[in-house]
């Protein structure tokens, strides 16, 4: 289905904190991340794609029960993975309790955006979440925080069935248009977006 950049616009408020916390309050693993074969399938594309075999320091916004965290953690040096619901965080720190360098904190975004810098940023499935000035925020902010020839991963959802809603294709098109980063991989199917952008070192 043929999509346009204003066939939906992002919600007018951020999805609040206490809508997380009620889906988790209600199930653990509230999107069955653990069990389905398409997020599996999602997350081993994710790290197949990453372009470099080694990472310094990654940082993981929206990191959920940690699924991707394991699988990024063998690539990396230090993984810094963040959520705003603290039984997701206690979950993801379970699932990664074998990985030292793995740090599992609760944080909200834009507000908590940390103070370090990383070479491998990856941010799945949450954007779409937030208001226009806050999506514009945190990409602001993690744009900031992708050091010079680093990658940014973002991976979201896209909606091909019923088009008009707003997902990856509108999420992944601000990430695009950032004009300090540079696409370097592109990865689309019937579930998600998956795209990989490079922070160009400044002149």
């Amino acid at each position: 289905m043929a999509r346009a950049l204003d066939d939906a616009q992002p919600p007018a408020d951020t999805v609040s904190l206490d809508y997380f916390t009620g889906l988790y309050l209600a199930k653990d693993d509230p999107w069955d991340l653990a069990t389905k074969w398409h997020d599996q399938r999602k997350y081993a594309v994710t790290v197949a794609s990453l372009p470099r075999r080694h990472y310094r320091s990654c940082y993981e916004p929206g990191a959920s029960i940690g699924l991707l965290t394991r699988l990024l953690a063998p690539r990396c040096d230090e993984v810094l993975a963040v959520d705003s619901v603290q039984s997701a965080v206690e979950q993801a720190r379970e699932v990664v309790k074998e990985f030292p360098h793995v740090r599992v904190e609760l944080a909200d975004l834009p507000a908590d955006l940390p103070g370090a810098t990383f070479d491998l940023i990856v941010v799945g499935d949450l954007l779409y979440y937030f208001s226009a000035a806050d999506l514009h925020a945190t990409l602001d902010g993690l744009v900031q925080r992708l050091e010079p020839g680093g990658d940014i991963v973002g991976v979201h959802f896209r909606d091909r069935q019923n088009g008009g809603n707003y997902d990856g294709f509108q999420v992944h098109a601000a990430l695009a248009e950032r004009p300090e980063l540079e696409q370097v991989v592109h990865h689309e199917d019937e579930w998600f977006l998956l795209d990989v952008f490079r922070r160009t070192v400044p002149v």
